[in-house]
């Protein structure tokens, strides 16, 4: 089975996701937000930083992805056995401008021909209903766990449009999409059969 690639932005389902996937189909999990926050620890000169410039985060952490992409799924890596899921956002943190140059060198010329490509988006939500997401999803490890409603509110307005052109930048680069706004539990299950028809 095919290494698995999973982008969308915040709460439409990409580490529920993941972890079914893992469960279901015994794939190991990467959660990209865990390898920058690993990054910010070890190598803070690097300016790979969890809610900071999430642009130039996901610039300085494309060449380490590119490589450990094409190490990972490549016929020339080293590692091969257990498929794994590959989980974070766009621009949080999968610069694919900077990471396909890197994957040519490995043999890899689209992501399609080696990777399961899967973007989650809401694209039917409102902002209120971003809000009351937020408010139920959100855990002590996400960010928005710590804002007040004012400030919840301010981030649920932006998401409408950066979820829609997440919508394009995945489109761009082939990800097969679904739309978590409702029914998301079936979505994701349908998703998982989607994965074993594959």
């Amino acid at each position: 089975m095919k290494n698995i690639l999973l982008s969308g932005p915040s709460r439409a389902g990409k580490s529920t996701l993941a972890k079914k996937i893992s469960e279901e189909l015994h794939y190991s999990v990467i959660h990209v937000d865990e390898m920058v926050a690993a990054f910010q620890g070890a190598y803070p000169q690097l300016d790979i930083r969890l809610n900071w410039d999430r642009k130039k985060t996901a610039a300085n952490l494309a060449p380490f992805l590119g490589h450990y992409l094409g190490v990972m799924s490549s016929s020339h890596g080293a590692a091969k056995g257990t498929p794994f899921v590959m989980e974070g956002g766009y621009l949080g943190y999968f610069n694919f401008e900077m990471i396909l140059p890197i994957l040519k060198a490995y043999g890899i010329e689209k992501l399609k021909d080696h990777f399961m490509l899967i973007g989650l988006v809401h694209n039917k939500k409102t902002a209120e209903e971003f809000f009351a997401d937020f408010r139920k999803y959100d855990t002590q490890d996400d960010w928005t766990y710590y804002l007040d409603d004012d400030e919840l509110r301010e981030v649920s307005q932006e998401a409408l449009p950066y979820s829609h052109s997440m919508t394009d930048y995945l489109t761009k680069y082939g990800f097969t999409l679904y739309d978590t706004s409702t029914e998301r539990e079936a979505v994701l299950d349908q998703i998982i059969k989607d994965i074993k028809k594959a």
